[in-house]
């Protein structure tokens, strides 16, 4: 299982009380598509789900050819709910099996 450690943005080193979460994470959806991950990025992100675009800089290497699908991760505590919100924005079918 994968593990990320979540940084919060609203917080800097110096003033920051939270410790840096290590939670397990669960893959949701997986695509090429840029269009697609930015705008479930921002959908979840405005939901305040945590979300990591996992193999973004794969293009460096791929040469934009959209080789590598990008991998949208959440951790698993908000999988249901953004598994939930992706199906309602009407991108069910972009979503992996659990």
């Amino acid at each position: 299982m994968l593990h990320v450690a979540w940084h919060f943005p609203c917080c800097n080193a110096n003033t920051c009380r939270r410790e840096r979460a290590v939670k397990p994470v669960v893959e949701i959806v997986r695509t090429s598509d840029l269009v697609v991950i930015g705008f479930l990025q921002s959908l979840l992100e405005n939901a305040n789900i945590p979300v990591f675009v996992a193999d973004m800089h794969m293009s460096a290497l791929e040469g934009m050819t959209r080789i590598f699908p990008r991998r949208i991760l959440v951790p698993e505590d908000h999988a249901a709910q953004a598994r939930r919100l992706i199906g309602e924005a009407g991108l069910g079918a972009e979503l992996r099996h659990a």
